[in-house]
């Protein structure tokens, strides 16, 4: 057991506590509070003077499937030799090796969101993961998390500037997705028929792309929208009601614009990436005000880094920038913690230090969304320690 003991304590599921204490137990959270008892040989940490809280959440990047430094022998995020995928599995690109998982846990994100790119219309499911490990099956949090689609200008020029076929226009990327999900959702009738009565109903021929849509279609994980321009956060809302379908918004660059027209659809929105520059015509509305503008609308809101877009272990300065553009302190904290986890449905094992839940604690000196100079101390990962400062 490892008892964590004198520290403020940022639980994300109450009140901040002063000198309090936190108590784990193998890989789980087993009591948070002003006390707590602990068997005398427990490994003590003395965090006084330092702030305890959850590992970061991202809930929407690329690492281990966009390594760092190595270009083409790391660039396994877009197939792009079909704008249709949704039979490509995040979990065969990752790379639980690349150098960016240290950078992200020794800077206090323990849990990301990662999977396949934009440059297809259907691209194929993300997956959760912790951050520390030589074996992708054993760092799994929750797989698949989503159905990755993609509107605006990735698919129009990864296909129709590039390759010169369909989708060369924002009409084509929604013709092409229709068709799947009209296709998936006849494979869905004849395959739910077939497992209630397999007597009077012959099962559907396999096809991998549909196949890999049922769960979509059964409603039992979201799509998960690229969409950085107003009018294609629409276009990924209609659709989704056409069908019956859930989804998250990820990206929302234009969201502060429409939030609110999002407010009464209430799903999701994952912000970002806000750093850098505004490289293509549909980031020109890109500000750290959008998340702000979000949360007062009442929508739960996340910010991403789209890593490695912006490095991963720059999430809490991207947090700390939102911050100075207004968004309150604690709403900043949910949003790159609790609100991650609750958008992706991971809330269950991580976003706040709750008895039951995985236990992944991170203790600073200082604060990493306001303070610069801030020190990560320790990074807990399911129990274990795996970053020491020294």
């Amino acid at each position: 057991m490892i008892l964590i003991k004198n520290g403020t304590v940022k639980t994300m599921a109450g009140p901040d506590i002063e000198n309090g204490q936190v108590l784990l137990d193998g890989c789980k959270i087993v009591a948070v509070g002003k006390e707590v008892e602990a068997p005398a040989d427990a490994q003590v940490i003395d965090a006084a003077g330092c702030l305890v809280a959850p590992g970061f959440v991202e809930g929407h990047c690329h690492i281990g499937l966009d390594e760092e430094a190595i270009g083409f022998e790391g660039d396994d995020y877009n197939e792009m030799t079909d704008p249709v995928t949704p039979h490509m599995r995040g979990i065969d690109g990752l790379n639980p090796m690349d150098e960016a998982f240290f950078d992200a846990y020794s800077h206090g994100v323990t849990t990301a969101v990662t999977g396949p790119g934009s440059a297809n219309v259907v691209g194929g499911t993300f997956l959760a993961v912790k951050l520390c490990g030589k074996r992708v099956d054993n760092m799994i949090v929750k797989n698949p998390v989503a159905m990755k689609i993609a509107f605006g200008e990735n698919p129009k020029r990864c296909y129709g500037s590039m390759q010169k076929k369909m989708p060369m226009t924002r009409m084509g990327t929604a013709a092409l997705l229709r068709e799947l999900l009209v296709k998936a959702e006849n494979y869905r009738e004849e395959m739910d028929a077939y497992e209630q009565d397999p007597k009077n109903n012959k099962k559907p021929t396999y096809d991998s792309k549909l196949h890999a849509m049922l769960p979509v279609m059964r409603k039992e994980i979201p799509l998960k929208s690229h969409a950085h321009r107003a009018d294609d956060i629409f276009t990924s809302l209609r659709i989704a009601k056409e069908f019956d379908l859930d989804i998250t918004l990820d990206h929302c660059t234009e969201g502060h614009l429409i939030a609110d027209e999002l407010a009464k659809e209430g799903k999701g929105c994952l912000v970002g990436p806000t750093f850098g520059a505004k490289s293509k015509f549909e980031l020109k509305n890109k500000c750290w005000e959008t998340p702000k503008a979000m949360v007062e609308s009442g929508l739960k809101t996340a910010i991403i880094t789209d890593a490695p877009v912006i490095p991963l272990k720059y999430l809490p300065l991207c947090a700390g920038l939102a911050i100075n553009a207004g968004l309150d302190e604690q709403e900043a904290w949910k949003a790159v913690t609790i609100n991650p986890a609750q958008i992706t449905g991971i809330a269950d094992r991580v976003g706040s230090l709750e008895a039951g839940k995985d236990a992944d604690v991170v203790i600073y000196q200082g604060n990493p969304l306001t303070d610069l100079q801030y020190t990560t101390k320790y990074t807990i990962i399911s129990g274990e320690i795996v970053y020491q400062d020294k």
